[in-house]
C-alpha cells in the first residue's frame, strides 16, 4: 500500500505503470515467425525429378520430389510371387489332401505291401536276393508313411510353420511396397517451400534433408515483456498483430500461447544498448494467417489486451 493513497488508487498506478501508460494495453514488437518443417527421404538413390521450387505453395498430400524406384519394384514383383507361393502352400496344409492324391498313395501303398509280402516269400527259398528284399521293405515302408501321412494331413506344428512363412513373405511385401511409396516424397500439410537443396540426377541417402516446408497458415510472433507487463499477461489473452503494410488501423487478432517461465536478457537486434541489458521475458503470440499477408522475417507491432489481474 502506497502511502497517503486509497487502495483504488494505488492500483490504477499500478496498471498504468504496468502497460506503460497505454490504458491497460501492452505494446511490444518483435518479427513474423512461420512453422519449418525439414524434409528428407526415407530411401536412397538417384532423383528423378524435383516437382516444386523454392516459393512454391503447396497442399497436403502433394508430391514433392521422386527418387528411382526401379529396383524397388523389382524387389516388390519377387516378394509378391513368393508370397503366393507361400500363400498356396499355407491353404493347402489347412485343406489337406486331396481325395485323389489319397487315393493314389493308396494303390502305391497297396502294391508295395504285395511286392513286400512276395518278397517275405521268396527270401528263405533264395529265389531273390536279400538286397531285392531289402528295397522291397525300403518301399513298403516309404508308401506306408507317405499314405498314412496323405490321409491323416499335416500335424498341427506343420500347418503352424507354413502359416509363419505365409506371414514372413507378407511382411517382405509390405516392407518393399512401402520403400516404393517413400521413393515419391509427399508433403505433409500445406506451406511454401523455402529451400530446394537438390536437383535431379542427384544421389541421395535415407535420411538426408531435401527440402524445407513453412507453414505460413498459421504464424507466431515472439515479443519480450518486463516482469511488471508480464504480471497482467495469461495464456490465451487477445492480441492484435500489425505490420507497416497494412491500412492505417487494420490489424489481425491473434492469441498468447505461450509465456516463458525463465527470464532472458531483451535479445542483441533490440537497437539501444540500454534496452538490450533488461531483463524480459518471452511472450509467444500465434494468429491465422489465411490471406499470407504475414511473412516470416517481417518486423510486426503486438498490442495485448492486459488482463489486469494482481501482479503476483
Amino acid at each position: 500500500m502506497t502511502h497517503g493513497v486509497p487502495a483504488a488508487a494505488a492500483f490504477a498506478l499500478l496498471l498504468c505503470s504496468c502497460s506503460g501508460g497505454s490504458g491497460g494495453k501492452i505494446e511490444s514488437s518483435g518479427t513474423i515467425e512461420g512453422t519449418d518443417v525439414n524434409i528428407g527421404v526415407e530411401v536412397g538413390g538417384k532423383i528423378t525429378a524435383v516437382r516444386v521450387d523454392e516459393g512454391s505453395r503447396v497442399a497436403a498430400g502433394d508430391t514433392l520430389l521422386d527418387v528411382d524406384d526401379t529396383e524397388y519394384q523389382i524387389q516388390l514383383r519377387q516378394a509378391v510371387a513368393n508370397l503366393a507361393s507361400f500363400e498356396s502352400a499355407y491353404r493347402l496344409a489347412l485343406e489337406g489332401s486331396r481325395s485323389e492324391d489319397v487315393l493314389q498313395a493308396q494303390a502305391a501303398y497297396a502294391t508295395a505291401q504285395t511286392d513286400f509280402e512276395r518278397m517275405k516269400t521268396l527270401l528263405p527259398e533264395h529265389s531273390v536276393t536279400q538286397k531285392n528284399f531289402d528295397d522291397a521293405y525300403a518301399r513298403y515302408v516309404a508308401a506306408e508313411q507317405t499314405y498314412r501321412k496323405l490321409k491323416t494331413g499335416l500335424r498341427p506344428e506343420e500347418i503352424e510353420g507354413a502359416r509363419v512363412r505365409r506371414d514372413q513373405a507378407a511382411a517382405q511385401a509390405d516392407l518393399l511396397k512401402k520403400r516404393v511409396r517413400d521413393c515419391h516424397v509427399i508433403a505433409p500439410s500445406g506451406g511454401v517451400i523455402t529451400l530446394r537443396g537438390v536437383e535431379p540426377g542427384e544421389l541421395v541417402t535415407p535420411g538426408m534433408t531435401v527440402l524445407r516446408l513453412t507453414y505460413l497458415d498459421r504464424v507466431k510472433l515472439m515479443i519480450y515483456v518486463n516482469e511488471a507487463d508480464l504480471a497482467f499477461v495469461r495464456l490465451g489473452e487477445s492480441a492484435r498483430i500489425s505490420i507497416d503494410a497494412f491500412a492505417p488501423g487494420k490489424s489481425v487478432e491473434g492469441r498468447v500461447t505461450f509465456i516463458s517461465p525463465v527470464a532472458e536478457f531483451t535479445p542483441k537486434n533490440v537497437q539501444t544498448k540500454e534496452e538490450r541489458t533488461k531483463l524480459v521475458f518471452g511472450v509467444r503470440i500465434e494468429a491465422d494467417n489465411p490471406d499470407g499477408m504475414l511473412k516470416p522475417g517481417l518486423p510486426a507491432d503486438a498490442v495485448i489486451a492486459a488482463s489486469g489481474g494482481s501482479p503476483k
